[in-house]
């Protein structure tokens, strides 16, 4: 089975609430990152040489950046079932920061709980398995384009 219009839909309505609060959140899934991998401060250029995450109107860009291309792989896998970049320089871009495999599982586990953080009582398996479906297929695509 594919990837689903309601998985597509609670994908798209979830990312709307993270948009509500882009400082708040945006902000929230740096932090988690930092906790997990501190040494990945020096792959944000918005971080570096900070004493920890502070909102900025780059820390939003990039975050904005990094969960609307969640949201459009949710359209890709429901539309066409792959996810393709519509940006060719990421794989390039994730080489020269020195983006490792490990980085990617910590992305996801910040952006899972950020979701979560966002959507409040909306929060389900079934949102969850909705967003790690999608992020999976951007991040093989990401990994793809860095080969």
């Amino acid at each position: 089975m594919g990837y689903t219009e309601k998985q597509e839909s609670l994908v798209s309505s979830s990312y709307e609430s993270f948009k509500q609060n882009l400082s708040g959140n945006s902000v929230f899934f740096y932090t988690i990152i930092l906790e997990k991998a501190p040494a990945a401060k020096d792959l944000f250029s918005f971080l570096k040489g900070s004493a920890g995450v502070q909102d900025s109107p780059k820390l939003q860009a990039h975050a904005g950046k990094v969960f609307g291309l969640v949201s459009d792989a949710a359209g890709q896998l429901r539309a066409t079932g792959t996810v393709v970049l519509g940006d060719a320089t990421l794989g390039a871009i994730h080489i020269q920061k020195g983006v490792v495999d490990p980085h990617f599982v910590v992305v996801k586990e910040a952006l899972l709980k950020t979701i979560k953080e966002a959507s409040g009582d909306k929060w389900s398996d079934e949102l969850s398995t909705a967003w790690e479906v999608a992020y999976d297929a951007l991040a093989t695509a990401i990994k793809k384009a860095m080969t």
